[in-house]
C-alpha cells in the first residue's frame, strides 16, 4: 500500500518531516482513504496519525572523554604534537619554578631556619638556575646541614 501522499500531507499538518510521521498499523486502510488535509486532521485527532519525538544525540561518550581529560588522562606520547617547549614554553616553566623556589626560601627565612646571609646566597643560586625544583633545593639544604 502506497501511503506517501498521506504521509506528506500529515507531515505538513503536523509541521515535521515525513520520517517523523507515525501511522497506526491497524488503521492503514482508513489512512489510505484520506485524500485531503481535513481528513488527515481528523485522523490525527483520533490518534491514528502521530508525530514521533525528535531523536536526540547521546553525549555519553563525549562526556566520558571530557571527564578523562579533566583528570589529566590522554596526555601520553601519542597525543602530543610539538616539542615540550612548545607545550610549556621555557620562560613559563622558569617562572613557575623560580616562584616556587623563592616561596620556599621565604618560608624557611620567616621560620628562622635560614639567616639572611644564607638566604641571600641561596636566593642567588636559585636565580642562577642551580636548583631544578623545590625538592632539589631541599636536598641541597640537607647536604649542607641546614635542614634535617
Amino acid at each position: 500500500m502506497d501511503l506517501r501522499f498521506q504521509r506528506r500531507l500529515a507531515a505538513e499538518v503536523l509541521d515535521c518531516g515525513m520520517n517523523r510521521v507515525w501511522f497506526d498499523p491497524d488503521a492503514l486502510e482508513e489512512i489510505a482513504a484520506a485524500a485531503t488535509k481535513e481528513d488527515i486532521r481528523e485522523l490525527i485527532e483520533r490518534g491514528l496519525i502521530k508525530r514521533k519525538p525528535v531523536k536526540g544525540v547521546c553525549r555519553v561518550r563525549i562526556n566520558k572523554r571530557k571527564a578523562q581529560k579533566r583528570k589529566g588522562r590522554r596526555r601520553g606520547h601519542g597525543r602530543r604534537k610539538g616539542k615540550a617547549t612548545a607545550r610549556m614554553p621555557r620562560k613559563r616553566a622558569w617562572i613557575i619554578r623560580i616562584r616556587a623556589l623563592r616561596r620556599r626560601l621565604k618560608f624557611l627565612k620567616e621560620k628562622g631556619v635560614l639567616d639572611s646571609r644564607t638566604y641571600r646566597m641561596l636566593y642567588r643560586k636559585a636565580k642562577g638556575g642551580e636548583f631544578r625544583s623545590v625538592s632539589h633545593l631541599n636536598a641541597y639544604l640537607k647536604s649542607i646541614g641546614v635542614l634535617r
